[in-house]
């Protein structure tokens, strides 16, 4: 067995050790030893939804074994049942992500998601109680990928892509919400996160998890899906916008984390989150909208701009204190390398950042697993997280994928969040 695929077996193992059953309900701490999350249970970020998705990258490369079978039935059915009651509608930990955890395990449930999605629909968008002072008015409404309106537009698009009945109906309400709270601007179209009306500190994170990339792809998909001209223009002007506001000197392209910057935090990031990772994402989608080129150039050379800024970044090195400490996949090396290897450009690169990983495994009982580090704390080496987006069940999907690719099999799993890339 190669080392990628010996490892991700392993660190697989490890998190399969701490998956815990109460009766018929099953969850994952964040890391060992920890309380249980009621809220993240479920979800794709931290929850058992994430495992769902390691086992769809298991499967294109091995059976499941029977322990992996009862796992993902239990996921299933758990969500499922779920859904019924759910308030929370967010890509990461709720109604958005159980259409990704579904679709991931190949099971029906959908349509009630959708259907739930859409009860909870209000005309301004959906209610989340997280969003409320004093860093927000009351009322206050999201509307980026990972935790608002765009990410329902998103699953919006996945459940139509499925076959979901009324996938396309709720397609129409979210477009509808996230077009209301375009702001014009001089070079296009913007979007905040939460709007501007909301916010008590004007702050803009322009990059795909929380702001115009990620809504700005959003549209541009659910344009293609729903043959929705106006939102492909919309998303072409959002782009239009975040040209704009990148530094492109070297040949590159990347945007800085925060508008406007200050505090304790890098100027540039790299990552799927706030990176030019992420938001690479962004042109593929609009060149699958039919979009051939945004402020006079190919959507492609941005996209290859985008990669490239990741290459040359520095990463993986740590090249100072809080530069580049962690290897999961929303703000770390597993991030970069899965969404490389997804794009079929910069392999090497990515199978060199297996390496990396590979390397950074920490054995621990009869597997292995990662610990990150955060530099201002008084001991660095934080615990070892388990879930899909920040632990090792998020690293042992990209190893599976590595290993895969490095034997000369360059499937990828179609995900919520990436389907579009090739």
């Amino acid at each position: 067995m190669d080392t990628y695929r010996a490892t991700a077996e392993a660190a697989w193992r490890w998190v399969l050790d701490q998956v815990r059953h109460d009766g018929e309900i099953v969850w994952i701490p964040p890391s060992p030893g920890e309380e249980f999350d009621a809220e993240k249970r479920d979800g794709t970020y931290a929850g058992v939804g994430g495992l769902a998705q390691v086992l769809a990258e298991i499967r294109l490369s091995r059976e499941w074994t029977a322990e992996e079978h009862r796992l993902a039935d239990t996921i299933a059915a758990q969500v499922r049942a779920g859904v019924e009651t759910v308030t929370d509608y967010t890509f990461f930990s709720g109604l958005a992500g159980a259409i990704g955890v579904l679709t991931a395990l190949g099971v029906p449930g959908s349509e009630a998601a959708v259907a739930r999605l859409l009860s909870l629909s209000t005309p301004d968008g959906w209610a989340l109680e997280r969003y409320g002072p004093p860093r927000y008015l009351e009322g206050a409404r999201n509307h980026d990928l990972t935790l608002g309106s765009a990410g329902v537009l998103l699953a919006a698009v996945w459940a139509a892509r499925h076959g979901v009945h009324g996938a396309e109906e709720l397609g129409e309400v979210a477009a509808s919400v996230v077009l209301a709270e375009r702001e014009e601007v001089p070079s296009g179209l913007n979007w905040r996160s939460v709007p501007a009306r909301f916010c008590v500190e004007q702050l803009e994170m322009p990059n795909f998890s929380h702001g115009l990339s990620g809504i700005a792809t959003a549209l541009a998909l659910a344009g293609a899906q729903f043959a929705r001209p106006d939102l492909v223009q919309a998303a072409a002007a959002g782009a239009a916008h975040l040209v704009a506001l990148a530094d492109t000197g070297d040949g590159g392209f990347r945007v800085q984390c925060v508008f406007p910057f200050g505090g304790d935090v890098e100027q540039f990031m790299y990552g799927w989150c706030h990176g030019p990772t992420g938001t690479s994402l962004l042109w593929p989608a609009l060149r699958h909208a039919g979009v051939a080129e945004v402020a006079g150039e190919d959507v492609l050379e941005w996209h290859r701009r985008c990669l490239h800024s990741v290459r040359v970044s520095g990463l993986p090195e740590r090249k100072y204190p809080g530069f580049w400490d962690n290897d999961g996949r929303c703000c770390g090396t597993a991030g970069v390398g899965d969404v490389l290897l997804d794009s079929g450009q910069h392999t090497d690169f990515a199978l060199h950042l297996a390496d990396v990983v590979v390397d950074r495994a920490i054995p621990d009982g009869d597997g292995v697993c990662w610990r990150f580090i955060e530099h201002r704390n008084s001991d660095p080496l934080l615990p070892p997280d388990i879930g899909w987006m920040q632990g090792a069940a998020g690293i042992a999907g990209f190893l599976f994928h590595a290993s895969r690719v490095a034997a000369g099999d360059t499937r990828s799993v179609p995900r919520m969040d990436t389907w579009w890339v090739r």
